[in-house]
């Protein structure tokens, strides 16, 4: 137990005090604003105000925590060691910065809600952000400082241990387009071949009718072979499907399809299985769309749907996460970028969705992802060799703090062919590293 005393306990700091000791230490947190009782406890204890009081372990506090405006707080950076840190404080603090403050900052995402930088998607982009102007991107930094804290707490009382847990791994699977040339129906095959005959994409065509007359397997049906590298380690998978109606940027399988049916039913036998919120749905104002996927993709299932990924992540703070609630959603997994990889939180550990504008938590639980296979190839521009690397970097960042690793792929870059080939390898290596990691 530890008990941090603060002069007010405001639901800002309620939630990050929770969120450091509970959700990342792994301790049980009493908070108080009751002085007496503060000074005469003989838990191990920590004083987070603005002033010391006697010889208790003390965290000089930045006043962040106890405002409830929606500005952008006033701070400076720092560096101590290998540590980046933002929101500096004095020399009397244990730490030179406030590390429940900044860890807000980033969890909360403020700065997605003062920004009106968007790419062509409605996006807020990696570049954007302060921890990529800081280089901070490939470093979950909250989890970092908060055993940092920890470590200082423990030298203040030794008899306190803190254990750092195994690394969490996480394989999902966003399937946005089931087939590359099946079940399509006739129309939309029709029209497809004769624009690749009007583009001159012969070898496209040519494939088309190979896995139409059934001399070849249709490059986007990757599922026998994901059951392969899955086996064993099925709890440790969920899989996204897209099951809204065909548009510019939604070019699912009709969700009537017999054949797509029996996938998303198969496939939900077996694993996690969550919706994948078409684009079209994001756009609108309201969640009629959004609940009628919902319901699509229970019916199909068979199973409630609880679970969910924006299609192109396309994440709007907070009204994006006000019609997941809405609609029954319990677990978000769009916390990422498309443009960069690593942490855009700051953070590898699950948290939930705290609402800035109505100054609560919520029981939105945000699981945060570090890596996309579309990331890696197409923004980032790396060779299969490249990819391999930066994952095992991200990885072991995780690893050292015992954090949950993430990751996103989709069924057709699995193809091994066409401007996927050479990236199962990339695949395999980062399942074969997570599944051993989370298992030790």
């Amino acid at each position: 137990m530890v008990l941090v005393y603060a002069e007010k306990i405001t639901p800002r700091l309620g939630y990050i005090a929770r969120l450091i000791f509970t959700d990342i230490l792994g301790a049980e947190l009493s908070l108080t604003s009751d002085l007496p009782e503060f000074l005469q406890s003989e838990l191990p204890k920590l004083n987070y105000s603005f002033r010391k009081i006697s010889n208790e372990l003390f965290l000089e506090a930045h006043p962040f925590l106890f405002s409830t405006a929606l500005e952008a707080p006033v701070f400076e950076t720092g560096k101590c060691g290998d540590e980046t840190f933002i929101f500096t404080t004095s020399g009397e603090s244990c730490l030179p910065f406030d590390p429940l403050a900044a860890s807000f900052f980033l969890v909360s995402r403020l700065e997605e809600y003062l920004s009106g930088q968007r790419d062509q998607h409605g996006r807020y982009s990696a570049g954007e952000s302060i921890l990529h102007r800081l280089k901070l991107l490939g470093r979950p930094v909250v989890n970092r400082w908060a055993w940092l804290l920890a470590d200082k707490i423990s030298q203040k009382y030794p008899g306190l241990i803190f254990r750092r847990p195994c690394m969490q791994y996480l394989s999902t699977i966003d399937v946005d387009n089931a087939w590359a040339y099946r079940h399509k129906g006739f129309f939309r095959t029709f029209a497809a071949s004769l624009k690749g005959l009007l583009k001159g994409e012969r070898a496209v065509n040519r494939e088309r009718f190979q896995v139409l007359t059934g001399q070849k397997a249709d490059p986007y049906d990757t599922y026998t072979y994901l059951q392969q590298i899955f086996s064993g380690n099925e709890a440790q998978v969920i899989f996204f499907f897209l099951v809204g109606d065909y548009a510019r940027f939604d070019h699912s399988i009709s969700w009537k399809n017999r054949a797509f049916r029996q996938l998303v039913q198969t496939t939900s036998g077996t694993y996690r299985t969550g919706l994948h919120p078409s684009y079209r749905s994001s756009a609108e104002e309201g969640n009629r769309q959004l609940m009628r996927e919902k319901l699509r993709l229970q019916t199909i299932a068979e199973v409630a749907v609880t679970r969910s990924r924006q299609h192109y992540l396309r994440l709007q703070l907070p009204q994006t996460y006000r019609k997941l609630l809405a609609a029954g959603i319990a677990e978000d997994y769009s916390m990422g970028y498309a443009d960069a990889a690593g942490f855009r939180a700051g953070i590898c550990t699950p948290f939930f969705f705290y609402d800035l504008e109505n100054d609560r938590p919520t029981n939105l639980l945000i699981y945060p992802f570090q890596v996309m296979d579309v990331t890696l190839r197409d923004y980032l521009h790396l060779t299969p060799q490249e990819a391999r690397q930066k994952i095992e970097q991200l990885m072991n960042e995780v690893k050292a703090v015992g954090g949950m690793f993430v990751s996103i792929w989709h069924n057709e870059s699995l193809s091994d062919s066409g401007p996927w080939k050479g990236w199962r390898e990339v695949f395999e290596l980062m399942n074969r590293l997570g599944f051993q990691y989370s298992h030790e």
